[in-house]
């Protein structure tokens, strides 16, 4: 079977699934490396090897693509997170863990570029609904009854905020800094 054969079998929705998918992959990448000012519509098109009216149907707007490429992320990474089945004792390295990689350096990017874009900012909320919900429920599965539900919260919050600050530190700095503090928060929130 040759290759236009073979893609002339998918069917409508393969090819738009397989679309979507680049289109999405290629957002990230580009968020990643050049940012969020830097990611336009027409970059995105042709990093992903797709024309701009394919792209304009999958994704009319530019925040609609910015935040299906952070949501297509958001299951793809928690999916791993949970089938890697993290050892209940360590819940507090693997929440760390989630907030590291191209996941959170696109997310990065969108929680600052929302500051001063409402329509981005208007876009996101509901993502960041979902990832709140998303992380609550995949860390509490981790962590069992060894933490409330407000240890849970505060948990994300203080990982989030080791990840923004560990922008400006070195691998090796911030490796010490979680290995010093994470037995004191470890102590803090687990009964």
């Amino acid at each position: 079977m040759t290759q236009s054969t073979a893609s002339s079998s998918r069917t409508q929705a393969e090819r738009s699934a397989a679309t979507r998918g680049k289109l999405l992959d290629a957002t990230v990448d580009l968020l990643v490396e050049v940012g969020y000012a830097g990611t336009s519509s027409q970059a995105v098109s042709k990093r992903a090897g797709v024309s701009r009216g394919a792209q304009l149907h999958q994704f009319p707007t530019k925040e609609s693509l910015v935040v299906a490429a952070v949501g297509h992320l958001v299951d793809k990474r928690m999916a791993e997170l949970l089938r890697a089945r993290p050892d209940p004792e360590r819940g507090l390295e693997t929440l760390c863990d989630a907030f590291t990689g191209p996941l959170f350096d696109a997310a990065l990017e969108l929680w600052v570029a929302a500051r001063t874009d409402p329509a981005l900012h208007a876009a996101m909320i509901p993502l960041e609904r979902k990832v709140g919900d998303a992380l609550r429920l995949g860390f509490a599965e981790v962590v069992g009854d060894r933490m409330s539900a407000d240890a849970v919260d505060l948990s994300i919050e203080i990982a989030r905020g080791l990840a923004v600050s560990a922008l400006f530190r070195t691998p090796e700095a911030d490796r010490q800094l979680r290995d010093r503090l994470l037995p004191v928060w470890k102590a803090m929130v687990t009964e």
